[in-house]
């Protein structure tokens, strides 16, 4: 994963009580780090990463009530949370469950971007795009039509994996991230026709209507918690019998959770729900793994739906 984002107290002294206390947290002495992330406190109150890192220590030492209080501080000093720290405060039963903060997303993978491919394909044995491909390809397959796609938008595009994929499969691709690191290494493909650095439901509102025959979205969905907006607006820019593909990870409850890896899982009702609100056409719903996690695979779906 990325390196660790750190934004600086402005307190020099502060700083080296935190590296000292991230040390210490790393080698596993939790209480003495906690103890010099409150001295680092003490020195500068704002100072995000050091009441996030306090945060997760309280949470490793099962002090929920404290950890609870030290993520509060870390929103509160950035409003933005870019630590993700409300994400935190929902994992805890503090907050309702609600969508990621924006800038935590991009942060993560501004950070990611240069080692992004290295560490999904052989950390993490990635493969959600073509477990994409393949249920595009088996569903057109089985309908006797040809599985070629004039214009295809691929959502949280991140490096180019999908639209590597399906290069034979599309004449036009446009990618859509949040990440502007993202979009340099995709540019670098040569794959995209069109790259734009923005949010996924935020992109798609600036494309015409009917003007896609595939969208995709390799593991990016796992980052929303609502999937209505997104397939919304997918249903208006695709053209009649255009095709959306992409994966989620899963579990066996109702509704929607925040998993420890803190994306979002899906049931398997809750997304055939969303489909058939979004007035969409489901083709395929497949368990699926799109990923490791701790050696594991991740419990996933690939779904392929269409606009009738």
């Amino acid at each position: 994963m990325p390196l660790r984002l750190f934004l600086t107290s402005g307190d020099l002294m502060a700083d080296r009580r935190f590296e000292f206390a991230r040390d210490l947290q790393l080698k596993g002495d939790l209480p003495a780090a906690a103890d010099l992330l409150e001295q680092a406190i003490e020195l500068a109150p704002d100072f995000t990463s050091a009441w996030f890192t306090l945060g997760e220590i309280r949470q490793q030492l099962g002090e929920r009530d404290k950890a609870i209080a030290a993520f509060r501080e870390a929103r509160r000093s950035d409003p933005e949370d870019q630590h993700g720290a409300g994400l935190h405060l929902m994992r805890l039963g503090d907050t309702e469950m609600a969508e990621m903060p924006k800038a935590y997303v991009q942060a993560l993978f501004d950070q990611y971007a240069p080692r992004f491919e290295h560490a999904l394909i052989n950390d993490l044995g990635y493969r959600a795009p073509s477990v994409i491909f393949k249920a595009v390809l088996a569903a057109h397959v089985a309908a006797k039509k040809p599985a070629f796609f004039k214009r295809t938008i691929d959502l949280g595009c991140g490096t180019g994996l999908a639209a590597a994929a399906f290069a034979k499969q599309v004449d036009y691709f446009i990618g859509i991230d949040l990440s502007s690191g993202m979009i340099k290494e995709a540019r670098a493909t040569n794959l995209y026709a069109e790259l734009e650095v923005a949010d996924m439901v935020e992109g798609l509102r600036t494309k015409p209507d009917a003007s896609a025959n595939l969208v995709v979205a390799a593991d990016a969905f796992v980052y929303l918690s609502d999937l209505a907006p997104v397939l919304t607006e997918t249903r208006r820019v695709l053209v009649s019998g255009g095709v959306l593909a992409f994966t989620l990870e899963t579990h066996d409850g109702d509704g929607i959770v925040l998993g420890e890896g803190l994306r979002y899982a899906h049931s398997a009702e809750y997304v055939r729900g969303a489909i058939a609100k979004a007035t969409l056409k489901l083709v395929t719903l497949e368990p699926c793994s799109p990923r490791n996690e701790n050696n594991e695979p991740v419990s996933g779906l690939v779904i392929v739906a269409e606009k009738t």
